[in-house]
């Protein structure tokens, strides 16, 4: 049975991962990369690997012997922390040299995370479809959160979500849920939704901005003068016969020809942009998803953790561009949903 919110927990398991790598690397290299359970001439050294296992082995422990999403979302977290510092030290797995500053390590790293957050989006987007959830799906999600409430209560949002998994249904078993929904005791919004709100604001007015004519030139104009200058320098290096004397000629080779499928790309939406802007932007977006799911794994092999600036510049980028894509393709709706019938009762 899959769980309508499953994005969420992965999404919590993957950014925690990500957040546990960066901060690992970063206070290992000020810290001089110190060796826990022994130094000087100790052959003992309890690797970080070890700790991302047992807190792996915790997070399993928290899913299996409690009830309810909270446990989830804890095991979520602890879960993201001990994979970052079991993925971070995949490079002594796979090379029998001292391999912790292994170069591909970071785009294998890299890609795990790639992949673990184009997973979150597929669900998501998969979630958003009305057929997304079968009339049994419905009703075992309707459960897991009418057992929630029971435990901890349901907020309102919360309760009209639940109701709407089970409306229009006629089944007996939906309508003994939705009598318990109702009858579940309320629960205030939590401590801090005035961040969420404050934080869906700022989302907004970022979102606003993102769609204006100086946002959407400038990221347009940045996209291309990075892939068209990538592009360029390395089929310089290429055909300059630089190529052979790097140590990972075949990653250099690899981001040369991402980055040409992305200058050409891009260039083709340039081109497009007069006549149909959705379609030029969806060629930009192309243009970066190719960097981003191709080029950059081999950037990180080249220069292990210097591609993450250039990474966070191609996120923000293709932000921009998915938010005007949104727009264009979301239809403002004339008058508000209309709340169902079994939530009114409630």
């Amino acid at each position: 049975m899959r769980a309508a919110d499953a994005a969420t927990y992965v999404n919590v398991f993957a950014l925690t991962g990500i957040a546990t790598v960066l901060v690992t690397r970063a206070f290992l290299a000020q810290a001089g990369y110190p060796k826990l359970g022994g130094g000087g001439d100790s052959s003992l050294h309890i690797a970080h690997m070890l700790w991302g296992g047992l807190l792996m082995m915790a997070a399993i422990l928290l899913t299996l012997g409690f009830l309810g999403r909270g446990a989830r979302l804890t095991g979520a977290f602890v879960g993201g922390i001990g994979f970052g510092l079991f993925i971070d030290e995949v490079g002594k797995q796979i090379t029998d040299e001292p391999g912790y500053f292994y170069r591909p390590a970071a785009g294998i790293i890299y890609v795990s995370f790639a992949l673990l957050l184009l997973l979150t989006h597929l669900i998501r987007r998969r979630a958003a479809q009305s057929t997304g959830l079968d009339a049994r799906q419905r009703s075992v999600n309707a459960a897991d959160l009418a057992l929630a409430g029971v435990a901890d209560g349901l907020t309102a949002e919360q309760r009209c979500a639940a109701l709407r998994l089970v409306e229009g249904s006629d089944r007996e078993l939906d309508a003994a849920l939705a009598r318990l929904i109702a009858a579940v005791p309320e629960r205030p919004p939590a401590a801090l939704a005035w961040w969420r709100r404050w934080a869906s604001g700022v989302g907004r007015a970022l979102r606003r901005l993102a769609r204006t004519r100086i946002v959407l030139a400038l990221a347009v104009f940045c996209l291309l003068t990075e892939a068209l200058l990538f592009s360029v320098w390395m089929s310089a290096d290429l055909f300059g016969g630089q190529l052979a004397r790097e140590p990972q000629p075949g990653a250099h080779l690899a981001v040369a020809l991402t980055e040409v499928v992305s200058a050409v790309l891009g260039l083709i939406g340039l081109i497009r942009l007069r006549g149909d802007r959705a379609t030029a932007f969806r060629f930009f977006r192309a243009a970066l998803l190719a960097d981003m799911f191709i080029g950059q794994i081999f950037k990180f092999t080249m220069d292990q953790f210097a591609a993450v600036v250039e990474l966070g510049v191609d996120l923000t980028l293709l932000w921009v561009i998915s938010a005007s894509l949104t727009a264009r393709r979301t239809p403002t709706p004339a008058y508000p949903a209309p709340v169902p019938a079994v939530a009114r009762a409630a």
